[in-house]
């Protein structure tokens, strides 16, 4: 096919008048069944390379994406314009599974977009070898390197299958993250000695980009604020955790800025009303974890600011790549404390689960086959840490994953090779230098943006003259006295929701007065419980009760219960009689632990925690048809909470509400309590 019968086809089907070079380079050889690495900058239109060539070629283009807001946002696009697509994700319920499978092989669809875990699910790898493939996409090809800012376990699967695929099969690999290094490595994987690279210019000429200095959590607070009231348009606000992304929201709205939190622990409908509401302009910012991220298709996002550091450039490329695909001035701001080093280097260290582990698994598997739930109970890690064990050890040959009945165990292999942990330590040395270089970038005396070129491998070029360096404008923010009144005043009226009801339960969702590490409230804990400083301090009942008043109704609690201590006093106790006292609710003293439990922070797993707990308490005394608050010191799981609502449940209890002084972010001081 002609260059120029293909771009009349593209205005047919598409509304585009003409193709880049290298998409219709890539679309060319694609067409011809050859395979492609395609490496462009974010919003350059990898998509329309596949979704054109999928149209023309016969059979069903698959691709293999990590991204459920992309997949949903893509797939209704081209039913938009009458072209056969669907996806296979998380999302979709067993039944919808099932029929968009049949229909997938039975070839009406033209493209499938497809998960890669979807992978281990024999009913696809049988429906796979059922379809007529017409390409196969490797979507975010960066997450088959370990190398690459967003490895993932499953994208070894895909190198597989892109292994047992005929020669003249095309197979397109796209990405706008990959350094060399990168690069080399998908290329290897894929056999490079077939496959042609396509590696366009990775800057973006329409970034103001600055990094702001602060040296304390309320200066980036006031200075994030202040940045945010400036601009115009919507943007997106990057945070290092949860907490801090429910924090920063709450902090805007109360300044009267529309914003929402997101991250991996919401479920997909609220995930998904959040996307939509962005897309549709109906918040200022959506602030949030880098859940939020690849796959978000809005070419007008005009901002994107991250208060804590990145891991890596990589990873600080791929999130502001969101922002200003069409091409119109977007700013670029990075709010930096030298404290915030802290986390992307738990992160780091943490990126492999500790050699004992993989050495305990290998010892248990020698004595006998263990299923999913019986590595977890042994190994006491959470799910995403067995997860990578697991797949290590496949990839060494060490273990297999066999099917017995319905269900799967993992078995040690027959002469199995010893374990190599040269390779955890290479990668590890890897994201500390990444790290290093991504101060690197913060650090500048010259163009940042020819920095982050260079370090994807591009070419150096003229400095971008929009960045701080090239304007010569460093910025640095320290609170006012006015400024830190409205922050004061903010942790005083806004309260960590405690997200725990169920439809079937009878617990609601509580509140806490703050989070651990805000405003001290973490300290006077630890100082009154580790420490023994006795009670704790007039300051936190009073910040409690507020958000107690905050939350619930007047007259909505006949009873008042505490959590049992672990290995601690009765500060939770004695905090309870207080809140009693100024509530003018009875205080039951009738839940009671009938035997011994660990401190929940030394279990990982969220089996551990329940099996620590079950049967561990006992209520003493009628509370059929009370309404029960409940009072604790601090929330982390929320297992804990969960437990105790089960036996008030079975107590025939009509409801329990939470009341904790302190909902944890999950950080490391969090644990020691």
């Amino acid at each position: 096919m002609t260059r120029e019968r293909a771009e009349e086809i593209l205005h047919e089907r598409f509304g585009i008048t003409e193709f880049y070079d290298e998409q219709w380079a890539a679309i060319d050889r694609l067409l011809k069944g050859e395979r492609v690495l395609m490496i462009q900058r974010t919003g350059f239109g990898k998509s329309l390379v596949f979704q054109f060539a999928g149209m023309l070629l016969e059979g069903t283009t698959v691709i293999f994406s990590p991204l459920i807001a992309l997949m949903r946002e893509q797939v209704n696009k081209l039913k938009d314009i009458n072209l056969p697509a669907a996806y296979i994700n998380s999302t979709l319920t067993i039944e919808e599974k099932k029929e968009t499978l049949r229909k997938a092989e039975r070839g009406e669809y033209k493209l499938l977009y497809i998960a890669p875990e979807r992978l281990a699910d024999q009913k696809w790898q049988q429906v796979l070898n059922n379809m007529k493939l017409g390409m196969v996409v490797v979507d975010e090809a960066h997450c088959i390197s370990s190398w690459g800012h967003d490895f993932r376990p499953n994208y070894h699967k895909i190198v597989n299958v892109v292994r047992m695929l005929k020669s003249d099969l095309p197979v397109l690999a796209c990405t706008a993250t990959a350094t060399t290094r990168v690069q080399s490595d998908i290329e290897a994987q894929f056999d490079n000695s077939r496959m042609t690279v396509i590696r366009g210019k990775l800057g973006r000429d329409n970034f103001w980009s600055t990094v702001v200095s602060c040296e304390t959590r309320e200066d980036k607070m006031a200075g994030v604020l202040k940045l945010v009231e400036s601009l115009k348009g919507t943007g997106i606000i990057y945070c290092g955790t949860r907490a801090e992304s429910e924090i920063y929201s709450q902090w805007l709205e109360f300044n009267g800025i529309s914003a929402a939190s997101y991250h991996a622990g919401l479920d997909n409908e609220t995930r998904k009303r959040i996307e939509v509401a962005l897309m549709n302009n109906k918040y200022r910012c959506i602030v949030s974890t880098n859940a939020l991220g690849m796959g978000m298709d809005k070419p007008d996002i005009r901002f994107v600011i991250h208060t804590q550091i990145p891991v890596s450039p990589l990873h600080y490329i791929q999130e502001t790549g969101r922002a200003g695909r069409d091409g119109l001035p977007t700013t670029i701001a990075l709010f930096y404390s030298p404290q915030d080093d802290q986390l992307p280097l738990s992160f780091i260290h943490n990126s492999k689960p500790p050699v004992k582990k993989y050495e305990q698994l290998i010892e248990l598997l020698k004595r006998e086959p263990l299923s999913w739930n019986a590595v977890i109970k042994a190994l006491n890690l959470k799910q995403n840490a067995v997860k990578i064990i697991l797949n290590d050890l496949t990839v060494q040959g060490i273990i297999s994953r066999e099917k017995s009945g319905s269900s799967f165990h993992y078995e040690l292999m027959h002469n199995a090779p010893r374990l190599n942990v040269r390779a955890f330590e290479e990668v590890r040395k890897a994201k500390l230098a990444d790290f290093e270089r991504m101060k690197g970038y913060m650090e500048r005396d010259s163009c940042r943006m020819n920095y982050l070129r260079q370090y994807l491998g591009d070419t150096p070029s003229e400095p971008c003259g929009k960045c701080d360096v090239d304007l010569d404008r460093r910025f640095s923010v320290s609170a006012s006295e006015d400024q830190l009144d409205i922050i004061r005043r903010y942790r005083e009226s806004c309260f960590p929701v405690l997200e725990l009801e169920t439809k079937t339960g009878i617990l609601a969702n509580g509140v806490a007065a703050s989070y651990y590490g805000v405003a001290n409230t973490g300290t006077m804990i630890h100082q009154c419980k580790i420490e023994n400083r006795g009670d704790f301090p007039e300051h936190l009942l009073r910040l409690t009760l507020k958000a107690f008043r905050a939350h619930y109704k007047p007259g909505e609690f006949d009873l008042i219960m505490y959590v049992p201590p672990t290995v601690s006093g009765n500060q939770v106790m004695k905090f309870a009689g207080r809140i009693a006292e100024e509530l003018g609710i009875r205080l039951s003293h009738g839940l009671v632990k009938v035997k011994p439990t660990k401190p929940q922070r030394a279990f990982e797993s969220s089996l551990g925690r329940r099996k620590n707990l079950k049967g561990a308490f006992r209520v003493g005394e009628d509370v059929k048809k009370k309404r029960i608050l409940l009072v604790d010191d601090i929330m982390d799981s929320g297992a804990t909470i969960r437990e105790i609502a089960s036996v008030l449940k079975s107590a025939r209890a009509s409801m329990v509400g939470p009341l904790v002084i302190v909902k944890s972010t999950g950080s490391q001081s969090d644990k020691q309590l």
